[in-house]
């Protein structure tokens, strides 16, 4: 009975501390609501001590826990851009002079870089290289063969794994030596606060992308948080697990991944409705997730920026970037769109960008003969604005809004999908900048007016998601081909029955997000202005209605794997 007893404590304690690859820690399992339990109570003995450093160094602790439960080992590569950052902005702040500056954020930058090229695009340069010089190079994972060698393990050398936000931590490192760089802010006082502000788990796995200057200040604040503020916490947090569980986990699983899977093995008709029903899923897996990031951060006394407004209320598509991922968008904007010349000009930064984007691809296609072409075409435009001096403004900024998209593109993975993705989007704000100038509609404001602008910016969206969410061209052109020539309209109405409970969803989703934002906070204001008892036992009626709903093991977050 003892050895028995052992070996239930023993497995009990692995679960708990060993990383467990098939059940990552994430928002939606009860292990998270049970580490995040035992977190408030630790936090509640230091949230209130003088010492501030105490209260980030715990909260550094648990977040390193937190991302090893999510990720395993890779915490090390969170470490090592910590502490990279860390003395690099110590070194920029410090010195006097402006070269040395540029050399430091500069290195912070490479580095950077180089570490998320390294493991988010080893596998595409390798291949690449491999189909257009014929060359046999294979990928090696030198962080595993450290390990072997330091530890003792037994890592897959000739495997590279992608570290779960990465695309993140990286971004924000970056932003924090860029705002020393520029006096934007000070450099963190330690070590210890400068770890919890990289790595606070609510939002380090996927966002919202936080700069310092609008965190790092609030490290050294006292604890505070209104009874107003207790409430939208926990109003925000439900209805991410609404959002996520209830609406994106259950018509992922039961219609679009299915038809994902096998385009060809469904109608057309199945096929439209399921890039409509992604464009709804990742909404809501990707704001369920940072509703819930933003709600666990205030319940510790952290405010988290605003990363979606309503992003299918869009008139167009340049509100439509303004709405959605807003701290990517705004990152973007500020790291990058600016730097490179923005709306005034062109700069060497620019003709950089855009001689990266053309590499990468000339090594998607596999084609040398795209380089004398894309050089005929770069010269070509040269040639156009020396002659017309007035249309070089134009084209400087129309290419530094084109190369912004297409970055943002490869920002979420090397392929010809997301290349596309951005380039389409890129299209939409150019000629948006122009159409807008001449259309009799663009100052409308009536109802239909406005339908019309939401409806069109929504349908433009959504056909970019196939791009997005397709794991091939194959999967694009086998959607493309059945919507185009199989729609298949005699089926339509058995379609709509034998999925009825899949369409059901999707209008409730499509109709809690376009209602009125007036209906929508006099909800939060009730549920923030109800009695404790009351918010009790309304959650637990969301939380049993939300996890009955699950018809299948958790699925993870979609940004997950940027």
């Amino acid at each position: 009975m003892e050895i028995f007893q052992q070996i239930e404590w023993s497995d009990f304690f692995r679960n708990i501390f060993q990383y467990n690859a098939a059940a990552p820690l994430i928002f939606t399992r009860f292990f998270f609501w049970g580490f995040f339990a035992v977190v408030l109570v630790g936090y509640s003995l230091v949230y209130n001590n003088r010492n501030r450093s105490l209260r980030a160094g715990y909260l550094f602790a648990v977040s390193l826990f937190f991302y090893y439960k999510s990720s395993g080992f890779f915490f090390f590569i969170l470490l090592f851009s910590t502490l990279t950052d860390f003395f690099i902005g110590k070194w920029i702040y410090s010195s006097q002079k402006e070269v040395v500056r540029k050399i430091l954020v500069t290195l912070s930058v490479v580095i950077n870089l180089s570490l998320l090229a390294y493991f988010k695009y080893a596998y595409f340069f390798t291949e690449s290289l491999n189909a257009l010089l014929g060359t046999d190079m294979h990928v090696v994972n030198y962080l595993a063969i450290w390990m072997n060698e330091a530890t003792g393990t037994h890592f897959n050398v000739n495997q590279i794994l992608l570290p779960v936000g990465i695309s993140f931590f990286t971004f924000q490192t970056i932003s924090y030596s860029v705002d020393v760089f520029r006096g934007e802010t000070k450099p963190v006082n330690n070590l210890i606060d400068f770890g919890f502000y990289v790595s606070f788990f609510p939002q380090l796995v996927a966002g919202p992308i936080v700069r310092a200057s609008g965190f790092v200040k609030q490290i050294y604040e006292d604890y505070h948080i209104t009874k107003q503020e207790f409430g939208w916490a926990i109003y925000i947090i439900l209805k991410g697990l609404v959002k996520k569980i209830f609406i994106g986990d259950y018509i992922a699983v039961n219609f679009v991944d299915r038809v994902f899977a096998e385009p060809l093995s469904h109608s057309g008709f199945e096929n439209l409705m399921a890039l409509f029903g992604y464009s709804l899923q990742v909404y809501v897996d990707f704001s369920g997730y940072t509703d819930i990031a933003i709600g666990v951060a205030l319940l510790m006394g952290f405010r988290l920026p605003q990363n979606f407004n309503s992003p299918y209320k869009a008139k167009n598509v340049g509100e439509f970037w303004k709405r959605w991922h807003m701290s990517l968008s705004s990152w973007l904007k500020d790291y990058l769109y600016i730097p490179i010349g923005g709306n005034r000009s062109g700069s060497v930064f620019s003709y950089i960008s855009l001689g990266i984007i053309l590499a990468i691809v000339v090594l998607l296609a596999g084609k040398l003969i795209l380089i004398p072409i894309f050089a005929g075409a770069v010269l070509m435009f040269a040639l156009l604005s020396y002659i017309f001096p007035g249309v070089k403004r134009s084209i400087n900024t129309n290419i530094n809004l084109m190369l912004t998209m297409l970055l943002g593109g490869l920002w979420h993975g090397a392929s010809w999908q997301f290349i596309i993705w951005g380039g389409l989007n890129g299209v939409g704000l150019v000629v948006y900048k122009f159409w807008r100038k001449i259309s009799p509609w663009e100052m409308k404001t009536n109802w239909l007016a406005t339908f019309w602008k939401i409806a069109l910016t929504f349908c433009f969206i959504t056909a970019t998601r196939i791009f997005f969410r397709s794991e091939s061209m194959q999967v694009v052109n086998g959607m493309m081909h059945q919507i185009a020539n199989n729609m298949d309209w005699h089926i339509i109405p058995e379609v709509v029955v034998a999925y009825k409970g899949v369409f059901l969803m999707m209008l409730f989703g499509f109709f809690t997000h376009w209602v009125s934002q007036k209906w929508k906070d006099r909800l939060k204001d009730a549920f923030v202005a109800a009695p404790f008892w009351a918010k009790v036992v309304i959650s637990a009626i969301v939380v049993i209605i939300v996890y009955q709903s699950v018809s299948a093991d958790m699925q993870p977050f979609i940004y997950f794997q940027f």
